[in-house]
């Protein structure tokens, strides 16, 4: 991969983690409130519920945008983390904090291999 697009990519790393960053700023969504009304109590918990998820994913996005980053960095961005292949161009176009080549990304959604599903308490403390 030549520095162009190396450059590429960390740029559009790095927009994709300012968006998500702005995103789980914003937490008044999970607020719980009380009402007199038991239904509105049950309709605000199931809303609190989806933000609460919707957290979830996108901080764990941003720690596979942050790890991507980290792999821009050292060098190593745009290799497949299990099998050392270079990982295709259409596909970091469409996931650019991908970590797998396509193969091994299908292998591990099928539980073939141990992904690694998150960084390490240093990765996290780190960033």
């Amino acid at each position: 991969m030549n520095r162009t697009e190396l450059n590429k990519y960390k740029a559009m790393l790095e927009a994709k983690q300012e968006e998500l960053s702005e995103g789980l700023r914003n937490r008044e969504d999970i607020a719980i409130e009380k009402t007199p009304d038991a239904i509105d109590e049950v309709q605000l918990a199931g809303e609190r519920e989806l933000a609460i998820r919707n957290l979830d994913r996108e901080s764990s996005l941003l720690r596979s945008v942050r790890a991507a980053l980290g792999r821009v960095a050292d060098g190593s961005y745009g290799t497949c983390l299990h099998c050392d292949e270079d990982i295709k161009p259409k596909r970091l176009d469409a996931v650019p904090w991908t970590k797998y080549c396509i193969k091994c990304q299908e292998a591990a959604d099928r539980h073939e291999f141990e992904s690694d599903g998150s960084e390490s308490f240093d990765e996290l403390m780190a960033a």
